[in-house]
C-alpha cells in the first residue's frame, strides 16, 4: 500500500493523520512530508524505536503522549500505537503563511490567551493554514495558549504580528478578507469562503474598528437567537470553519 493511499480525505486543508506503524513507515520511505511522530512515552517496543528513529532521521518532530495522547488525538485502533502528522512545515513566517493558498485567522487584539488557545485548536481541526495573533502576550500566555489549544499549535503556525502589517501583506497577495461581525449583513452561506483568504475576527470587548471593517470584501454575522448579544470567539470562527468545510464538499458557489 502506497502513503498516498493510506491518507484519508480532507477537504479543509493540507494537513493529513495516518496511523498505525506500517502506514508511517510506508510514509516515510516514500519521502512523504512527515513532520510529525506520536508515539506512547511508555511504548518500548523494538518496532517504535526503529519507527522514531527512521522518523527522525527524516527531521520530523516527536511527540511521546500518554495512552489519553493516543486516543484523543488518533482516529481508529491503529492509533493507539503511533500517528503521523502530514503536509506542510508546523512552522512559517508571515509571507509563507500567506501564500499557501487557504485559509488563514487573524484574531486582532484578542484579549485572553485561553480564548486564543481555543481558536487556535478549532483553526487546525477545520484545516486552517495557520492563526496570526494581534496581542501583547508574555510567555506565560504564550504557554497558557499551547495548553490550551491541547497541543494543537505544535501543528500549524501560530504567529504575532500587528494586523496592519498583515493586512498589507495579504492585500499585495490579493488575498480577500472576510470579517466576522454582528454587524454584518450577510450569513456564512450567502459569502463564497472557498479559496485563499484571510479571516479577521475582532477582540473579546471592542470587536472591529469600522476602518477594518471598511476593508474587507465582506461582513459576516453569525446568526443568534438568544439574549446573550455575541458568541465566544472559538464558536464564531467554528461557525465560519464548518460552513467553509461544507463549501469545499460541494461544487455549488453560495447564492
Amino acid at each position: 500500500m502506497s502513503a498516498s493511499a493510506a491518507l484519508p480525505f480532507h477537504a479543509g486543508g493540507p494537513r493529513v493523520q495516518i496511523a498505525g506503524r506500517h502506514a508511517i513507515a510506508v510514509a516515510l520511505d516514500e519521502r512523504a512530508d512527515v513532520r510529525l511522530l506520536l508515539v506512547r512515552a511508555d511504548d518500548q517496543s523494538e518496532d517504535t524505536a526503529r519507527l522514531v528513529q527512521q522518523a527522525e532521521a527524516r527531521g520530523a518532530r516527536i511527540w511521546r503522549g500518554s495512552a489519553g495522547d493516543m486516543r484523543r488525538m488518533g482516529r481508529g485502533p491503529d492509533a493507539e500505537v503511533a500517528v503521523a502528522l502530514l503536509g506542510p512545515p508546523p512552522t512559517a513566517t508571515l509571507p509563507e503563511l500567506l501564500g499557501r493558498g487557504g485559509i488563514s485567522w487573524l484574531l486582532h487584539r484578542a484579549r485572553y490567551p485561553s480564548n486564543v488557545g481555543f481558536a487556535v485548536r478549532t483553526a487546525e481541526v477545520s484545516g486552517a493554514d495557520g492563526v496570526i495573533v494581534d496581542a501583547e502576550f508574555n510567555h506565560a500566555d504564550r504557554a497558557r495558549i499551547d495548553h490550551v489549544s491541547m497541543g494543537a499549535s505544535r501543528l500549524l503556525p501560530v504567529l504575532f504580528h500587528h494586523t496592519e502589517s498583515v493586512l498589507e501583506q495579504a492585500a499585495q497577495r490579493g488575498m480577500r478578507c472576510i470579517c466576522i461581525e454582528d454587524i454584518g449583513t450577510r450569513a456564512p452561506w450567502e459569502v463564497d469562503l472557498r479559496g485563499p483568504m484571510l479571516c479577521l475576527i475582532g477582540s473579546e470587548h471592542d470587536g472591529l474598528t469600522k476602518q477594518l471593517l471598511a476593508g474587507c470584501a465582506a461582513v459576516v454575522r453569525i446568526p443568534m437567537a438568544g439574549f446573550v448579544p455575541s458568541y465566544n470567539v472559538q464558536a464564531a470562527m467554528a461557525a465560519i470553519a464548518v460552513e467553509r468545510l461544507r463549501q469545499l464538499a460541494v461544487p455549488q458557489a453560495p447564492v
